[in-house]
């Protein structure tokens, strides 16, 4: 359950906290990319586990921001 930044960006906000149930489709955090802020969300429901971000960090594509273990 590994939530993963699909493009390079700039966390702008964090929406949950370790141990919140989650629901797939669930807005997790929001990413800015190309001067525009994207939600991302939950690909799984569960709950999460850890949150490997910080609000201001960068992103690379492909990184690894949030992990959500079964519920």
């Amino acid at each position: 359950g590994a939530v993963i930044a699909q493009m390079p960006g700039r966390v702008v906000r964090i929406m949950v906290s370790v141990g919140d149930e989650v629901e797939q489709g669930q807005g997790i955090l929001c990413l800015e990319a190309m001067k525009m802020e994207n939600e991302v969300r939950a690909g799984v429901s569960g709950v999460v586990k850890s949150i490997l971000v910080k609000e201001g960090s960068d992103v690379e594509s492909g990184a690894v921001m949030v992990e959500i273990e079964d519920a």
